[in-house]
């Protein structure tokens, strides 16, 4: 899927609008950490911009919002992950499939991917979480028990 970028180029426009919705296609997260991608909606424009070179590339003013649902990192319950991304660069080279059209997918996944959480979490209480000889602890919890290496910890903390 691509938007045509023929009139931007020749010049009869100075930019071009988009605000459209795009799906994308489930072989894009499948080893990723997002389970699903609802809808995906960009608004903003395209337009023809000098670089540093003193060049004229292609230059996208963008929102890019939608809603990921991802795996809780403690509980693997579904999350909601609501992201709006606001993006103002020079369009990438890879994304631009002939010197007229860019493949709007592309672009809205190298986006996107970058908006996926490493941990979330909405457990408020990790006690439920334990097993045969296991129990999540909370970081402060951690820090104050007795540790039979904190005399060791002591002399890497000085040097």
């Amino acid at each position: 899927m691509g938007i045509d970028l023929s009139l931007l180029h020749s010049l009869a426009v100075d930019s071009v609008s988009i605000d459209d919705m795009y799906s994308l296609p489930a072989n894009y997260y499948e080893n990723t950490d997002i389970l699903k991608l609802d809808v995906v909606h960009i608004i903003g424009n395209i337009s023809r911009r000098e670089n540093e070179m003193f060049e004229f590339e292609d230059y996208i003013e963008c929102t890019i919002q939608g809603m990921m649902i991802i795996a809780d990192s403690i509980s693997l319950e579904e999350i909601h992950y609501p992201f709006k991304i606001q993006y103002c660069d020079f369009l990438p080279k890879n994304c631009i499939k002939n010197k007229n059209t860019l493949d709007i997918l592309l672009f809205l996944w190298e986006n996107i991917v970058l908006e996926v959480p490493l941990y979330f979490t909405n457990v408020k209480d990790i006690s439920k979480f334990h097993g045969d000889g296991w129990k999540l602890i909370h970081e402060d919890e951690y820090k104050n028990s007795n540790n039979p290496f904190s005399d060791l910890l002591k002399d890497f903390e000085e040097e």
